[in-house]
């Protein structure tokens, strides 16, 4: 109450609403002049009223008016809505990661088809990355999976297409899942139903099999369970010093006019996806760039994810501070794209006997023939290419990744068929049409390549074949057909794969074809390794569809080795040069005018919102292989004398500095025991004791690219375990020791065995500064 010689005072109540009103004022007005300053980048709205919580502008108000609103006239960005930032996500995102390794010894590797190239060890752990990106009605979906293997298999897919179908119905299924390898050549094989890939794997292989489809599914779960509103953001960009053409010759059999509107015989183009949600949080990263994952050579025996894992490695490594390698919420795939003639040796292929140069027609030296023509990479050895080829590759990445600003947006679709690739007609003109071929191999796929030499001095560029080995061929497997020698010229056919039936057919005839599409984002799932030139010609291909059907400013990328494995696919022209990428195409030579028309079918479903109408196609067999392998046996595992597994027979040195290696040798058991018995199992753990805690604390495990764990078998069941830490720049000083894990096979009876765990650990070290 105010007198009229008396001071005038405010209640309580009337204070706080004063204050309050105030406040809402000038926070109007902000929000005003905030609204008008963005009009030249957004279009303005009509005004709408926004109710908001009178407490959220006036805290003072909270305890006593909580029932209280204010009415704030705003644009119709609604900026001071409690759901204004959610406006702004586009998707449901959902990205997770698992491990996939398998078992790390005694298993062949995926990729050169080299028998004596089997694992005896682990440097770094191959993990199953999944990305799942969903309508904000969660009406549609697609996933995309890069996992750390030599290629998708069309039993693998199966089989985690069942898995997925058991859990989540029709949620997930063979249209809207991608499934792409990175192509690193340095996996356990053993995950193939085709008898040419179980031969060269010494079979089909279950707990190789089963840890990826394992993985792949868990990284999937992962995903799933994280679903969350978000947003998307593409970005390019050119790297460099990271590849070579490693058939330049075959290149230039391409035209000319052609050849001229590109600067380089190689895609540089990176194209990366950027994920975040709706409050900014990063979430993770693909990136789609063409590379041969083979930094690590066919002599390398330690299981791992080459060079484009490395990249992953490191990003992961910046985003997840604080966590060990393979663990955090951020989750960066480099997935493969038209990497079929994209070398990363980049010092190009010389004679390793001479010095000299092999970069001939051939690929063969003066002295020793093909077999010792080899390309390098750009380091001091195959490791030290690795890194710095996966380095470069992270670098531009994250260049990327930080400019990115362009959002994607629009709805997702999805379009599949299976077709069987060996009966395609294809129409060249309105005059020609053209058919593919039952699939085969030519002489030159025997040469290999400048990135892994073939036996027998087979030679790249092979027109014609040789009469003793068309001899051993036909008494062995069968001389081809007239027809199919005529469908594949000029190809001297070496293995008619599509005639050979027995136990199981050699090659596939049942190929999916696949394009998912989100917003202005087209992904051509491929099944196979597109060389460069193709890889254009399709993309170029697609996008045009897309355009005549109004569907225009579509960004295109090719995903590599996805869904089944079919080998290469070269130009035409590129094939009549027959070199190895050619001699592999196994459906002859309009095998890519085939893929184009059917990818062109898929485009076309998807811009006339179609899909439903493409027929399904013919469903790819499933055969019952038995699980008889070449693989050895395991068998019991023994100590020597005196010893228990996990001993230390050569112990650490007590003092290193940092960039010197720590090493040490155990008693040691067939890791095969481990897979076998533990879906993710670390070998090893680096410790470093911390005086504050009195304890020890995990710094690094076998997912590290510092760390190597070698095995070397012995007789009578024994085995030595070497574990390795090359101490990286950095390394905080202090007192570390060395863990190993293993698990060792022990017989009951003459039937029943059971593997124990056990563990060793080395004497404590001191690391000291340089």
């Amino acid at each position: 109450m105010c007198g009229k010689r008396s001071k005038c005072y405010f209640s309580r109540l009337e204070v706080i609403l004063i204050i309050c009103l105030a406040l809402m004022i000038a926070v109007t007005v902000v929000l005003l002049v905030l609204h008008f300053l963005r009009e030249n980048s957004r279009k303005p709205g009509s005004s709408t009223t926004t109710v908001v919580p009178f407490s959220s502008v006036c805290p003072l108000c909270s305890y006593s008016l909580g029932s209280v609103s204010c009415v704030v006239v705003v644009g119709l960005e609604n900026l001071i809505s409690e759901d204004s930032s959610k406006a702004t996500a586009n998707y449901l995102l959902g990205v997770g990661r698992a491990d996939c390794t398998g078992p790390v010894a005694e298993i062949p590797l995926m990729g050169y088809a080299n028998p004596e190239q089997v694992g005896g060890g682990l440097l770094a752990r191959l993990y199953s990355r999944a990305f799942i990106m969903g309508d904000l009605d969660d009406s549609k979906r697609v996933v995309f999976v890069s996992a750390d293997i030599g290629m998708v298999s069309q039993r693998l897919r199966l089989e985690v297409l069942k898995n997925l179908k058991s859990k989540y119905g029709e949620l997930y299924r063979q249209d809207n899942v991608i499934l792409s390898g990175t192509h690193t050549h340095s996996g356990p094989g053993g995950y193939f139903q085709y008898t040419l890939f179980w031969i060269t794997s010494k079979g089909l292989i279950r707990p190789s099999l089963n840890a990826i489809v394992n993985g792949i599914v868990k990284s999937i779960d992962i995903a799933h369970q994280n679903m969350k509103r978000g947003r998307l953001f593409i970005n390019r960009g050119t790297v460099e010093n990271s590849q070579i053409n490693r058939s330049p010759f075959s290149y230039l059999e391409n035209p000319a006019s052609e050849r001229s509107r590109y600067s380089s015989n190689t895609d540089k183009e990176m194209v990366m996806l950027k994920m975040v949600d709706e409050n900014g949080q990063e979430l993770g990263l693909i990136s789609w760039f063409a590379v041969h994952p083979v930094s690590m050579n066919n002599t390398n025996h330690l299981v791992n994810s080459d060079n484009v894992g490395y990249a992953s490695y490191l990003f992961e490594q910046e985003k997840n501070k604080g966590m060990l390698p393979g663990e955090g919420s951020f989750v960066a795939a480099f997935a493969s794209s038209n990497l079929g003639d994209v070398s990363p040796n980049t010092k190009g292929p010389f004679c390793v006997n001479t010095g000299e140069s092999c970069d001939n027609p051939q690929s063969t030296c003066p002295m020793g023939g093909a077999t010792m023509c080899m390309a390098m990479g750009p380091g001091n050895d195959m490791l030290d290419s690795t890194r710095i080829i996966g380095q470069n590759i992270y670098s531009k990445a994250r260049e990327l990744y930080e400019e990115a600003s362009q959002e994607v947006t629009g709805p997702l679709s999805s379009a599949h068929q299976w077709v069987n690739m060996s009966d395609v007609s294809v129409e060249l003109n309105a005059t020609h049409t053209v058919k593919t071929c039952k699939p085969a191999l030519g002489y030159s796929f025997a040469a290999g390549t400048i990135d892994g030499v073939g036996a027998f001095n087979f030679t790249q560029g092979s027109v014609e074949g040789d009469p003793f080995w068309d001899e051993i061929r036909n008494q062995l497997l069968g001389e081809p057909s007239s027809e199919t020698k005529a469908c594949h010229k000029p190809k001297p056919i070496l293995f008619s794969t599509g005639e050979m039936t027995r136990p199981h057919p050699w090659h596939p005839d049942i190929v999916d074809v696949q394009i998912a599409a989100i917003g202005s984002l087209a992904i051509l799932a491929v099944p196979g390794e597109f060389t460069t030139m193709s890889g254009r010609r399709l993309r170029e291909a697609v996008k045009r569809e897309f355009d005549s059907h109004g569907t225009s400013q579509m960004d295109v990328v090719i995903a590599g080795l996805c869904n089944v494995y079919t080998h290469y696919i070269a130009t035409y022209e590129e094939y009549q040069a027959q070199r190895y990428e050619a001699a592999s195409t196994i459906y002859g030579p309009h095998t890519l005018s085939a893929y184009i028309q059917l990818y062109r079918g898929l485009a076309r479903a998807i811009a006339t919102n179609t899909v439903q109408d493409l027929p399904r196609g013919p469903e790819p067999p499933v055969f019952n292989i038995s699980n008889l392998t070449l693989v050895p046996s395991l068998n019991t595992d023994r100590a020597p004398e005196n010893k228990t597994f996990g001993d230390v027979l050569q112990e650490v040195r007590q003092q290193y500095r940092v960039t010197e290696v720590a090493e040490v040798t155990f008693v040691g058991a067939n890791p095969r025991n481990s897979a076998e018995n533990a879906t993710e199992h670390n070998f090893l753990t680096v410790e470093r004791y911390t005086n504050t805690s009195e304890s020890w604390q995990v710094v690094q495990n076998d997912a590290s690219w510092d760390t190597r764990f070698y095995w070397t078998k012995g007789v009578l069941g024994q085995s030595n375990v070497t574990i390795e830490w090359h101490i990286p720049g950095g390394t905080e000083p202090g007192v570390y020791r060395i863990r190993y894990f293993g698990h060792y096979k022990k017989k009951l009876t003459l039937y029943a065995a059971v593997s124990i765990a056990f563990e060793g650990t080395s004497s404590a070290f001191e690391i000291v500064a340089l």
